[in-house]
Parts: C-alpha cells; sequence; structure tokens
C-alpha cells in the first residue's frame, strides 16, 4: 500500500513501481481506508515518511510505502524543506506555495537561483521492520512558471540535466514527459533505491 491521498503522487510511484517489473499493486489510502494522513511533525524527510508509513500499516495490516518530499532552495537556507507542501500556510494550495517561492528570491541573480528537490521513501511492514531511501535532483529555478505537467513546484524548476543541454530552453519539470520526468526524478532515485528491501519483504524477484 502507498500512504497517499495525492493523485498524482500515487499515479508516479505506480509508474516507478510498473518500470521496476515487480508484479506489485500499489494501492492508495482511499483504495483501502478512509483515514486521514498524520500530522507531518518530524523534521526530516525521512522522519515524516516513517511517521505515514507507519499509520498505514496501522490502519491496514499491510506491508506500506510512504514519501515525504520537498524543495530545498540555496538562497532560503535549503527551505521550504519539509514545509514545502505548507509553506504558504496550511490553507494554501501549490500555486500559493510557488509564487510565494518565486516573490521570496525575485532579487537572486539567476546563477545563485541553485536548487533541489529531496525525496524520503520509508517501508514499514506488519512485524515492524522499517527502511527509508533518500533520493534528489538539482536544479535551479525559472523566474516564471513553465508547463502544466507534475505538480508542486514542477513549473518552476529546471533539472541540472537540462541546464546542460546547448542551444534549446531548458526543461522544467511540468513540461516534460512522465517518462522523462520518472527518469531523473528525486522520487524516482529514492525509490529504485528501495527496491532490494521490497523484494526481500514481498519475497519476490524482479522479472
Amino acid at each position: 500500500m502507498l500512504a497517499t491521498n495525492n493523485a498524482k503522487k500515487l499515479a508516479e510511484l505506480r509508474r516507478i513501481v510498473a518500470e521496476q517489473g515487480l508484479g506489485v499493486e500499489i494501492v492508495g489510502l482511499a483504495d483501502v481506508d478512509s483515514y486521514p494522513e498524520p500530522a507531518e511533525t518530524e523534521w526530516t524527510f525521512e522522519g515524516n515518511a516513517l511517521i505515514k508509513a507507519r499509520a498505514g500499516v496501522e490502519h491496514s495490516g499491510l506491508v506500506t510505502l510512504a514519501d515525504d518530499s520537498g524543495l530545498c532552495v540555496d538562497a532560503l537556507n535549503q527551505m521550504p524543506g519539509v514545509r514545502s507542501s505548507r509553506w504558504a500556510g496550511p490553507d494554501h494550495d501549490d500555486q500559493a506555495n510557488l509564487e510565494l517561492v518565486l516573490r521570496q528570491i525575485d532579487d537572486v541573480d539567476d546563477p545563485l537561483r541553485g536548487a533541489r528537490f529531496v525525496a524520503a521513501v520509508a517501508l514499514v511492514t506488519p512485524d515492524g521492520r522499517e527502511f527509508t531511501t533518500r533520493g534528489e535532483m538539482g536544479g535551479q529555478l525559472a523566474r516564471v512558471p513553465r508547463g502544466a505537467n507534475g505538480f508542486g513546484y514542477d513549473p518552476i524548476f529546471v533539472a541540472d540535466d537540462q541546464l546542460l543541454e546547448p542551444g534549446t530552453e531548458p526543461l522544467t519539470t511540468a513540461q516534460m514527459t512522465a517518462e522523462q520526468k520518472d527518469a531523473i526524478s528525486h522520487r524516482g532515485r529514492a525509490l529504485r533505491a528501495m527496491v532490494p528491501q521490497l523484494l526481500e519483504v514481498l519475497g519476490l524477484e524482479t522479472s
């Protein structure tokens, strides 16, 4: 089970798991139970991912994957970090969070607009075993949003490999196809690093 109510995140993780050929069905919170996601009270991505995975096991009795992710901006001393989804306040949406970050670094020169996406994936089993992995994607923040794919801060994030492409306008992660983003994303890297533990827990072999 995946401990999330975020439909876009669920779709992304399902694609990445399917890519690994594990033959595992990933279901979200709404597919199993109606319990709310717990408060993310830790100060690390790993800590918050574990909170959600433990809650998933407690409520469902199933092996549970959860992730916590966010944007770390160099000019903001690595904030918003674990507060990324609530940066503009608990009652604001992705657009408000994105616009606040842009305002906060409006006077920062392009070479200093470095940032990275970070994701931690936690795996918790009903018998109490716990694992965490981390993935990162470095890049730079654009000055204006571009693209309608992805979610969160994707419209203003340009990954490092895009910045290195000569003679082309770099794509934000919101302008990439799902396959392009999955290949380099922080979440994809964290989940791929978790595959050996997932195989061990489920007693499976890759196809």
